[in-house]
């Protein structure tokens, strides 16, 4: 089975799309714009990266070799070019009690084992069920994320170096208030206005780094006292080295790491594969979700293996990817080779850059983000679409990622069986020869098998009954009880029943009942969701 499955995976794997360059080809100006993309992704990685090791309780270098390793993988063989990975609140805010509990060494060695299981996920090609997510779902996702990333950049409106980490994640502080204040918000303000304008006057420079580079400049060049990247912590290093997780290689290890790396690799996965799908519908692409899966498997097993803290996709950095004309794999690559760069020679130029700047970068993310258009068509949607689009967003905000979407896509699949319950009826008539035809519609299944009992009438009905299954399905093994719990009732008052239009195998599964005649001159074949149980025997005993 995993050897199919890792066959499957590879052949896709060979027909999927190792993007360098968009279909209208190469050019110098292509080339430029990638760049110039990967360097705004780049500086708005960093202060990022270093809160996110802050709210984890590691060292910030800890964050940024994440932020470059994952993302270089995941840019070279990742399932969607234009896709940012790197070091995520999502993910930090599960490791600090961890790291809290039993030492950084453990993180590197959950991080590892983290990445094991999303390689497996890869290679069983499970990254295809996010297409069962809804689309409610999907607009809950983006919005809670939206307000996430709003919330996540209040912190930067606190005067540095008085927040303090509590052992389950960063607190306190003292808010700027006063001048400071207004100075801060006058930069973010105008951060957000040259980047709202910049693309009216020339798309030759991607809007958030011009954005950026000017109130940069108007800060270092006019003194301006106001927070700055340095004032978060120093960003500079070396290069990341191979580091073996100290930890001890025994049982008692596994039962510590193996529940936070579950935790972990569901997370990350979920968060990739639905950023993965929401720049799949600002570029036109599809597939690739088992692709991203082993590549953010094989990033987290490295970043691991080298003193990183793993990561998965992050939405706003790839909602500024996308937007700042990023379309191919140099864009990825070239933000992860910057954000190295500022490491290794550039920490001193990139610590002056105001947080100002980069707040207001990400203050438009989050209103490009957010689907305003879900707060228009609240009123329009069913009731249970409604109800799932604002859950999602709160359990986004309140807990984490992960819940959000498990809960919204039980609450719709619920939904969902309800209102398919209800729709099972049936038309009766009687036949010339004076059988009782009921014609079945709707589907049959679970949640409809105690309706369908209940719409026969055993004691009324001729000594000849009918039932047509030509508008309905049977889909699992509740329905096949069901059906055969009805055929016992006319059995027991000397009655037969027929059935029609059902596939071969549910028809041969219960005529070994012995009580049942079944019509199969005109039953059309269709495959059904009890194949399974069928070939293995699996029915209840029949």
């Amino acid at each position: 089975m995993v050897r199919t499955a890792f066959r499957s995976f590879t052949k896709n794997l060979e027909m999927t799309e190792l993007r360098w360059m968009p279909e209208d080809g190469f050019s110098i100006g292509r080339l430029r714009i990638e760049l110039l993309s990967g360097l705004t992704v780049a500086l708005a990685l960093v202060p990022e990266a270093v809160a996110f090791a802050f709210v984890a309780g590691v060292n910030p270098l800890v964050g940024l070799y994440a932020a470059f390793i994952v993302g270089l993988i995941t840019a070279l063989i990742g399932g969607r070019p234009g896709m940012i990975s790197g070091a995520t609140g999502a993910l930090a805010v599960v490791m600090v009690a961890l790291v809290a509990q039993h030492g950084v060494e453990y993180l590197f060695a959950t991080v590892v084992l983290m990445g094991i299981l999303q390689m497996i996920a890869g290679v069983m090609q499970w990254g295809k069920f996010i297409r069962l997510v809804p689309h409610p779902v999907m607009l809950g996702f983006v919005n809670g994320l939206a307000i996430v990333i709003f919330l996540a950049q209040m912190s930067q409106f606190k005067v540095p170096g008085t927040i303090v980490n509590t052992g389950h994640g960063m607190s306190g502080g003292e808010w700027l208030s006063g001048m400071p204040l207004y100075l801060m918000l006058a930069l973010v303000g105008a951060t957000m206005a040259i980047i709202w304008v910049m693309p009216r006057i020339t798309r030759a420079i991607p809007a958030p780094l011009a954005g950026i580079g000017i109130v940069a400049a108007v800060v270092i060049g006019f003194g301006l006292d106001v927070p700055r990247v340095g004032d978060l912590a120093s960003i500079q290093g070396g290069l990341p080295s191979l580091h073996i997780p100290m930890v001890a290689l025994n049982w008692e290890t596994i039962e510590i790491i193996l529940p936070y790396a579950v935790i972990l690799a569901a997370i990350g996965l979920i968060e990739s594969l639905l950023t993965l799908n929401l720049v799949g519908d600002m570029t036109n692409k599809r597939g690739g979700a088992s692709q991203e899966c082993i590549a953010q498997g094989i990033a987290n097993t490295v970043t691991g293996f080298f003193g990183g803290m793993g990561g998965c996709a992050m939405i706003g950095q790839s909602m500024i990817n996308v937007k700042s004309g990023g379309r191919t794999r140099v864009a990825g690559i070239a933000a992860a080779v910057f954000l190295l760069l500022f490491i290794l020679v550039g920490s001193s130029i990139i610590e002056l850059i105001p947080l100002a700047a980069l707040v207001g970068v990400m203050f438009m993310v989050v209103i490009g983000t957010f689907a305003w258009n879900s707060l228009t068509i609240l009123r329009k949607v069913p009731l249970t679409d409604a109800f799932v689009i604002l859950l999602v967003t709160v359990v986004t905000v309140y807990e984490d990622l992960a819940v959000a979407v498990v809960v919204g896509v039980i609450v719709s699949a619920l939904a969902y069986a309800w209102n398919n319950a209800r729709r099972i009826y049936s038309k009766t008539y009687t036949t010339p020869e004076g059988a009782r035809v009921y014609q079945i519609q709707g589907p049959l299944f679970f949640g409809s098998s105690e309706g369908f009992s209940e719409l026969f009438d055993v004691n009324g009905d001729p000594v000849e009954v009918i039932v047509d299954f030509a508008d309905s399905r049977v889909v699992d093994q509740s329905a096949l009880q069901a059906i055969e719990a009805v055929a016992g009732k006319y059995e027991s008052v000397g009655k037969r029943l027929q059935l029609r239009h059902l596939s071969r195998d549910c028809h041969r599964l219960l005529t070994k009942a012995g009580h049942l005649m079944v019509d199969s001159d005109d039953d059309p074949e269709y495959e059904l969701a009890v194949n399974y149980q069928v070939r293995t025997g699996i029915l209840g005993g029949h």
